[in-house]
């Protein structure tokens, strides 16, 4: 174990001794601390040091040739400061090495857990996956300060977001870190999120006018992504909450009754969405994957697409409709009956809106009066193919109607 004067110089020109697998300088200035010359010529900066029980250890510092010898030494001079004051610098990389990434606590954790008993976790899946793993998701828990939150927050902000998309992101993440601390993960000690606000979420009333309703349509149509484009119409036609529609399946539709069954709601009840004949003639026309479940399939994994912003602010876009949100269709929709003379006690039902005092206000609401309810939605909106399934129940009804005993 030679002790050499380590300099800038030694430190690119040293050689391990021949026969040796490796050697260490000790440097004769700073006690402990040596550069380490393996016989494949890799150089690595170490420091001895002894801890509170008086045992050597030895700390890793780093690669010489990704290091200068003034940031090792500098290291260095840390290492022996923490030691001195009882800390155990090795105990401390240990837990640096098990704080997880942030993008691995979601998938192996907090995903996991959420989905046993969180009716939104899907939107929390998005959230995560737009807005804040690509920010944030490759820095370990205790890397995640406050000022890259506000940073994230400041640049949605500047992007148009609103604030209740805002908040939502501070929100998941102090759920996040919530957990964490609870199960003591390492690392976490903090919780970066906590008193953040992205401020007030100012609500609004955003109705498509019926020209309004018609340009949206004619762009719906002539979209290049139709399995988006078409849940983005059955959206308009009946009232439907995004994941409503999006995670819909074959075996949900109720093709005699006219129903599209919702398993599990925002209320984490099931409830049935009125089909009309424009929603019926979109289903109907529209291609199955064999073997997929599910109606609107994303044709590259297969599954639905728990966003659909880019295609709808494609839509959008083009229909010059910038300010409309995708909610704005369910929004739209009731007031598009409203105006038709339907009473909110229907329009509630058909928008499956579920609160503890209005809850038998809905009990005695038939599917035949819902199902009415919705065919009005087509004196706005259609789907080609309508009509011919109108005139199809017509005839069946007079068929009926004739066979009947006198």
């Amino acid at each position: 174990m030679p002790t050499v004067a380590l300099t800038a110089q030694f430190v690119r020109t040293a050689q391990c001794l021949p026969g040796r697998k490796k050697v260490d300088y000790f440097d004769q200035a700073q006690r402990g601390f040596m550069l380490e010359v393996r016989c494949s010529g890799g150089t690595t900066y170490y420091q001895r040091y002894t801890d509170e029980r008086g045992r050597e250890r030895q700390y890793k510092i780093g690669p010489a040739d990704l290091l200068s010898l003034e940031q090792a030494r500098r290291k260095a001079r840390q290492i022996c400061a923490e030691a001195l004051l009882g800390a155990d610098p090795q105990q401390k990389l240990r837990e640096m090495r098990n704080v997880p990434l942030l993008k691995n606590f979601v998938a192996e954790r907090y995903l996991p857990f959420v989905q046993t008993y969180k009716n939104s976790w899907q939107t929390d899946e998005t959230v995560l996956r737009i807005h804040i793993l690509p920010k944030l998701g490759a820095l370990a828990l205790d890397e995640i300060k406050t000022d890259a939150i506000s940073d994230l927050i400041n640049r949605m902000r500047a992007d148009g977001y609103a604030a209740g998309t805002m908040n939502r992101v501070i929100v998941i993440l102090r759920y996040i870190y919530n957990l964490a601390r609870k199960w003591k993960v390492p690392g976490v000690v903090e919780n970066p999120a906590a008193g953040l606000s992205a401020g007030p979420d100012v609500q609004r009333n955003r109705f498509l006018t019926e020209v309004e309703a018609e340009a949206l349509v004619r762009s719906i149509h002539i979209d290049e992504n139709q399995t988006a484009a078409r849940s983005i119409m059955l959206l308009l036609l009946t009232g439907g909450r995004r994941n409503e529609i999006t995670f819909a399946r074959w075996d949900y539709v109720d093709w005699k009754n006219k129903t599209l069954l919702v398993p599990k709601s925002k209320s984490g009840r099931a409830r049935v969405i009125a089909l009309n004949q424009s929603a019926i003639a979109l289903l109907t026309s529209t291609p199955r994957l064999e073997g997929n479940p599910y109606i609107f399939p994303s044709p590259v994994t297969g599954r639905p697409s728990a966003s659909l912003f880019f295609p709808w602010d494609r839509i959008r876009q083009r229909a010059g409709l910038d300010d409309v949100r995708l909610h704005d269709l369910r929004h739209s929709f009731a007031s598009f009956l409203v105006n038709r003379g339907v009473s909110l006690y229907v329009v509630q039902g058909l928008l499956g809106h579920l609160h503890a005092r209005t809850t038998q206000r809905y009990a005695h609401l038939t599917r035949e009066t819902l199902s009415g309810a919705a065919d009005l939605i087509q004196d706005v909106v259609t789907f080609p193919g309508a009509e011919v399934i109108r005139r199809h129940e017509d005839a069946a009804s007079l068929r009926s109607a004739a066979e009947a005993p006198n």
